[in-house]
């Protein structure tokens, strides 16, 4: 999983070839490619932030709630390789596995082994696998400045474009965690706190998402514990 991959350090050749990432701590910065290009026609690439400057970027805005139904973000789809016959949950799990697992017709996956980073669990059984909005999807409707296109909801609940929109992790934390701001849960992990903040920070700049105050305030605390943390981000396409 890229996420674990940055954690344990990779040298600067392997990681030129990754794809571009939402957060990264500063630990690993310096061996960034000294520039990062974004694809033909996409937004560019936001250089490294310091997690302090990355929340204060974000809008504050009181949340709203009322309307929001969970299939106004259509999930899941074909995900990116529509002849493979797994969609998007099946894919965001094959890609993030530690150990990759058999795949057989329909996409049904045995074998693999997954770390859950939430809850720093090895997972050896897809079933028990979650793969979460890592902006819950009630966060996000709560968060849209505007009103979203039925296209971009859908293109949020699938966003395999950046590897920090969704991530698979055990079951029983994703059911902890269920649609709450880093204000009301943070894993239970606390290694992973610092990661976590970048990513949440990371994927409301990326979608042009606001905060609440309680939630800024939680996410403020969060950067004064995680000072050498940085954030970087691709805005999504309009």
């Amino acid at each position: 999983m890229i996420k674990n991959l940055l954690q344990g350090g990779l040298p600067a050749l392997a990681l030129a070839c990754l794809p571009v990432l939402s957060s990264v701590p500063a630990a690993h910065a310096d061996v960034l490619p000294p520039t990062v290009v974004a694809a033909a026609g996409a937004p560019g690439v936001r250089a490294p932030l310091p997690l302090f400057e990355a929340v204060d970027l974000i809008p504050v805005a009181a949340e709203h709630r009322e309307g929001y139904k969970r299939d106004l973000y259509k999930h899941w789809n074909k995900g990116q390789v529509a002849a493979d016959g797994c969609d998007t949950r099946k894919e965001v799990i094959l890609a993030e596995a530690v150990v990759a697992p058999q795949v057989a017709a329909g996409c049904k996956l045995t074998g693999g082994s997954w770390r859950s980073a939430y809850d720093d669990v090895v997972v050896t059984d897809a079933a028990r696998l979650d793969v979460d909005h890592f902006v819950p999807l009630a966060e996000v409707f709560d968060s849209e400045q505007t009103p979203w296109s039925a296209a971009r909801r859908e293109a949020y609940a699938n966003d395999q474009n950046s590897p920090d929109t969704l991530i698979a992790v055990s079951a029983a934390s994703n059911r902890s965690k269920a649609d709450k701001d880093p204000a009301e849960w943070l894993p239970s992990d606390g290694s992973y706190h610092c990661t976590y903040a970048a990513t949440w920070v990371g994927t409301k700049l990326r979608w042009d998402l606001a905060v609440d105050e309680a939630e800024r305030q939680a996410l403020l605390g969060l950067a004064e514990d995680c000072p050498a943390t940085t954030v970087v981000y691709e805005p999504a396409a309009s």
